[in-house]
């Protein structure tokens, strides 16, 4: 696979109609919301997520693409893997002495865990396969503008036990949010893509998940999502032509109707600007 020869920054906008996008368990799982502004916003680990479980379900059973980090995981036992299959003897909390065999172990981790050459990791666990800085990183997704979350009573008509027949339906609640879009802004790093193995490959799988993630993450909470925009800026340089803010501020969304909004017709997202010496922007969605 060809290593990454130049750095890369984006601007994604998703949007969420009468759904919960990222629930805050803090707050009995209510939309995350600035507090100040009323903006909503999702995490970049919930971002993440969802980058990683789309790997997961498109690249299921290719080798190097499997995911680290996923529910009841055992990360010890992982890292186990990589003694193994070089077979080496691990020491509780601590790199092999040889240096050569201690890069051996963190690579093999890196060719083989799709999120640990893309995401980073930290490994340094009792089974130590030390730590790695990922080329990719996300901000926290932002919405536009600010949101009104609303609560909706559910009933359940089914019981749980027999003893519960003769009581009334059970009561229950949800959150969600009418609608809301959101901006979403990322960076990749070559310099740090050379050292993590994330390739071109690599780099198109993480365009095809920002698109896709949403498409194989449907439930109830979460309403209607969508991918709606995608601006991928490519410097000519490894270490970048442009401050990414610079080229994060070409990319401008404003509303286009009156009341509240309700659609993503509601928005005109444009570039505004000419894009600096030695970077090109492609929209790939």
């Amino acid at each position: 696979m060809s290593a990454l020869a130049h750095r890369y920054d984006f601007v994604l906008f998703f949007d969420v109609e009468n759904g919960n996008p990222n629930g805050d368990p803090d707050a009995g799982n209510m939309p995350r919301i600035d507090p100040e502004t009323g903006h909503g916003l999702v995490t970049d680990v919930c971002l993440k997520r969802k980058i990683r479980n789309y790997v997961e379900l498109a690249r299921e059973g290719e080798t190097g693409f499997r995911i680290y980090v996923q529910e009841k995981a055992v990360l010890n036992q992982r890292n186990q893997e990589a003694y193994t299959a070089l077979n080496l003897k691990s020491e509780a909390k601590k790199l092999p002495k040889n240096e050569k065999e201690a890069r051996d172990v963190t690579r093999w981790m890196c060719d083989n865990f799709y999120d640990i050459r893309t995401f980073g990791a930290v490994m340094s666990t009792e089974v130590n396969c030390g730590q790695v800085r990922g080329p990719v990183q996300l901000t926290f997704a932002r919405s536009v503008e600010p949101v009104v979350p609303a609560e909706v009573c559910i009933t359940r008509m089914a019981v749980t036990n027999i003893k519960d027949l003769a009581n009334e339906r059970t009561m229950g609640r949800k959150f969600i949010i009418p609608y809301g879009l959101y901006r979403v802004e990322g960076f990749v790093s070559a310099p740090l893509a050379e050292k993590t193995g994330f390739s071109e490959e690599d780099l198109d799988l993480l365009w095809e998940a920002l698109i896709n993630m949403f498409e194989s993450d449907r439930s109830a909470a979460r309403g209607k999502m969508s991918s709606r925009k995608l601006f991928v800026f490519r410097h000519e340089k490894r270490m970048g032509n442009a401050p990414a803010q610079k080229l994060f501020d070409l990319v401008t969304c404003t509303r286009v109707t009156e009341g509240p909004a309700r659609h993503f017709a509601d928005y005109a997202i444009l570039l505004e600007g000419e894009c600096p010496a030695g970077v090109c922007m492609e929209e790939k969605l």
